[in-house]
């Protein structure tokens, strides 16, 4: 779940819920930004978040020319998905939220009931535990990793064993991403999980839009 501060003035409150997960909700119409989902002062989907997530995939479009699937781990409102189909139109996504309440704001306010993509409304740590047990374990050409709850990156999906799981359902030539923010004190933690991916990827990239830091990864 992508996450930026940033502070606008002429906006409008389209409409606000609280989420056992993640707080107060708040979705906001701008003429900058048009409509995006914020927790906590802090964009969550649409606005500049999709801004950051258009320069980062175009960067990787070079890299990347074909991808079939697609694994989208902090789902949000939705927004990366427009820009996955944007660069990848026929690809196949799994999209995975622990917060049905977040993705029904994007299906109401942000198109994501257009999508056609595959949505699992469970825990991102969950998910992959289950798919390790499957059969018939899916393999995914590119994942997104975005799962902050706030401004919070949560522990356990900082672990060797969850990034070691994340490695494992990549396909051969595959790429990674992690999105982590890179402000204040913030960026020591990205700089620390930096360190530990390229312990667990051949190549980590590191790609700076706006107040964030996207790792890049490929094995």
């Amino acid at each position: 779940m992508g996450k930026v501060g940033y502070i606008l003035t002429g906006t409008k409150v389209l409409e606000e819920v609280e989420s056992p997960i993640n707080g107060k909700i708040s979705v906001i119409k701008s003429l900058a930004f048009g409509t995006y989902i914020q927790v906590s002062g802090l964009t969550q989907s649409g606005g500049i978040i999709k801004s950051i997530w258009n320069k980062t995939l175009k960067n990787v479009k070079g890299k990347r020319r074909e991808v079939k699937n697609c694994l989208i781990l902090g789902l949000g409102g939705g927004s990366i998905v427009e820009v996955v189909t944007k660069y990848w139109s026929e690809a196949k996504i799994v999209a995975v939220d622990i917060d049905p309440i977040m993705v029904g704001l994007g299906k109401k306010f942000l198109g994501l009931e257009d999508r056609g993509i595959e949505i699992v409304i469970g825990d991102a740590y969950e998910f992959l535990s289950q798919n390790d047990k499957s059969k018939s374990k899916k393999k995914f050409d590119l994942i997104l990793v975005d799962l902050y709850v706030g401004d919070e990156f949560p522990k356990k999906f900082e672990t060797k064993n969850y990034i070691q799981r994340i490695r494992s359902v990549l396909a051969h030539n595959g790429i990674a991403i992690f999105n982590r923010l890179y402000y204040g004190e913030k960026r020591s933690q990205a700089m620390r999980f930096g360190n530990k991916l390229e312990k667990m990827f051949k190549n980590v990239e590191y790609f700076y839009p706006e107040a964030n830091l996207m790792f890049i990864c490929s094995t």
